[in-house]
């Protein structure tokens, strides 16, 4: 019984100087946190638009589940297209600068929040959608229900819904890790803040330093658990309006990096997916999931070829 008591004293005691050294550090950090793009009001909540670049088409990047900076976690690949093109990055809620919400996250919800805050941040369609891994879903959907506003999809090794008929979605896991970046605990594992993009050569030391601080923020917030709950519905809402019929470039990684399936797998389902795609191609690359943080120079060519 002394053991336990012991035990649990320790435990106790180490999540409380956890959470005071967090929010010590939180209110440091407080200079980190001011947000590199335009703030829109979207449904009473701030959501967080970035625009970069000037050109007569415009490139959307839309990130996947988790991704804590989009912004900084793009850069690596926009950095390199926004000389000739105009660039906008839209944080979802949940993500990054944006707000945090507890609401619906159904994928007309998720649609019409990005729509409304390019609006409101004046950038008009077309557009050439740049989704990562879930956003994948965002953005096929998009061209089902606006093919208008839709000039191309450039999936970077995007999700698409066959994906989730095999995918195992653990939400208990989520939820520890918001309970651990809310007490502070992911501070004492800095080596979860180091994401690919901070990984690659082309951020600076301070956007380094922003990404962490974003991290430790934003870390399997609550919205970030409702889309995941809310996935698999959504995946199967696209899947049942068959495949749009509008130009795809699909970039597809390894698998590795956190996706869960064999390299044959994960390569094979979207290959099979735009069969039933009339203007659609797909280029292999040799990397992990986030393909942009790793073959940014590749992806931007092949972009322009596409795109013209």
């Amino acid at each position: 019984m002394k053991i336990i008591l012991i035990i649990f004293a320790a435990i106790v005691l180490f999540v409380t100087v956890s959470f005071v050294r967090h929010k010590v550090c939180s209110s440091k950090e407080i200079d980190l946190l001011t947000p590199l793009g335009e703030l829109v009001e979207v449904n009473g909540h701030n959501m967080s638009v970035y625009t970069e670049g000037t050109g007569d088409k415009t490139f959307v990047f839309m990130s996947g589940s988790g991704t804590c900076s989009p912004i900084l976690d793009f850069k690596s690949l926009y950095s390199l297209l926004s000389n000739e093109y105009k660039i906008a990055v839209v944080e979802k809620f949940g993500y990054g600068f944006s707000d945090v919400v507890d609401k619906n996250r159904d994928i007309d919800t998720i649609l019409s929040e990005t729509r409304m805050a390019l609006d409101k941040a004046g950038i008009e369609p077309p557009y050439v959608l740049c989704p990562h891994s879930m956003s994948g879903l965002e953005a096929l959907y998009w061209a089902q229900k606006y093919p208008e506003e839709v000039e191309a999809i450039v999936g970077l090794d995007m999700a698409v819904p066959d994906y989730y008929d095999e995918m195992n979605i653990n939400i208990p896991i989520m939820r520890l890790g918001q309970y651990c970046a809310g007490l502070g605990i992911t501070r004492c594992l800095p080596s979860l803040a180091e994401s690919d993009a901070i990984k690659s050569v082309t951020l600076s030391e301070k956007e380094k330093e922003i990404y962490r601080a974003i991290f430790y923020q934003r870390t399997a917030t609550v919205t970030m658990i409702d889309e995941a709950k809310a996935v698999k519905k959504n995946a199967g809402v696209v899947k049942e309006n068959g495949v749009p019929q509008v130009p795809m470039l699909l970039f597809i990684s390894d698998g590795s990096g956190g996706t869960g399936f064999t390299k044959e797998k994960w390569r094979g389902i979207p290959k099979e997916y735009i069969l039933n795609c009339n203007n659609a191609s797909y280029i292999e690359l040799d990397c992990p999931h986030y393909i942009h943080d790793y073959e940014y120079q590749r992806i931007s060519k092949e972009i322009r070829s596409f795109i013209r």
